[in-house]
């Protein structure tokens, strides 16, 4: 069940150049909290509209979340500090199915906060594999080798770990780990799309947190349709984000 409740930022900082973390006291909706979900948190009183945030981690009552700036809206959220309050609507979204004793967990760019929170929810053995744009966007490394058993990073330019993209980290960890019991991810389209052809070839289930603009957060409107397999749409809010790869229409 979904509250709106007023939550004191705790704490507030930068990560890097573009990513912030604020850490709320959100009281049962942190408590409530699953993987996978995420809070819809109004950003400045001039603004209609909520900004959807995933969970990147939570502690008891207390909830972190991570984002970059990516318009109006996650700009006044960035200049928020500490004892200032947030409304906020949570816990959101139908999450991840963590059954499966060995996992790998796959982020990329503003897609690997709520991966961290997977992986602390996950009562089996958890690999990570994290994609980055450059090193001057790369975040939560350190809190991924702590949460998981192997953390492996791949940048589109080569400045930080592997040069090229996550889904040859995917084909690495799977052949080094003789398979997952499900590979779960979350980041941009064509990087899930690269992600579930590669689940797909190696005939391991894989889950996918689809990245979709919102409007209200709870399915009663229609700006986070997304397409599935069957032709048909539904709520990225609220029958996501996370999807079973094989619903989604890629091609869309």
């Amino acid at each position: 069940m979904s509250l709106q409740k007023i939550c004191e930022i705790i704490a507030a900082e930068p990560l890097t150049p573009h990513a912030y973390s604020i850490t709320l006291e959100a009281g049962r909706i942190a408590e409530e909290a699953r993987a996978g979900q995420f809070v819809h948190i109004r950003c400045g009183d001039g603004l209609l509209l909520r900004r959807p945030i995933s969970i990147c981690d939570v502690n008891g009552s207390r909830l972190r979340i991570v984002f970059e700036v990516r318009g109006e809206g996650t700009r006044w959220l960035a200049l928020r500090g500490a004892g200032e309050a947030l409304d906020v609507l949570g816990p959101l979204g139908h999450g991840f199915d963590l059954t499966g004793e060995k996992l790998l967990l796959v982020g990329g760019g503003i897609g690997v906060p709520p991966m961290l929170h997977t992986a602390n929810c996950s009562g089996g053995e958890v690999h990570a594999a994290l994609g980055f744009r450059s090193a001057d966007r790369a975040m939560l490394i350190s809190e991924f080798q702590q949460a998981a058993k192997t953390v492996a990073v791949a940048s589109d330019d080569g400045s930080i770990g592997v040069h090229g993209y996550v889904d040859g980290l995917v084909r690495e960890a799977a052949a080094r780990e003789n398979g997952f019991s499900a590979i779960l991810a979350c980041g941009p389209k064509p990087m899930l799309r690269s992600v579930a052809a590669v689940a797909a070839e190696l005939q391991i289930p894989c889950q996918v947190s689809m990245e979709e603009r919102m409007g209200c957060g709870v399915g009663a409107c229609l700006v986070c349709a997304c397409k599935t397999a069957d032709g048909h749409y539904r709520h990225a809010c609220k029958d996501g984000p996370v999807f079973r790869a094989e619903e989604v229409c890629w091609d869309d």
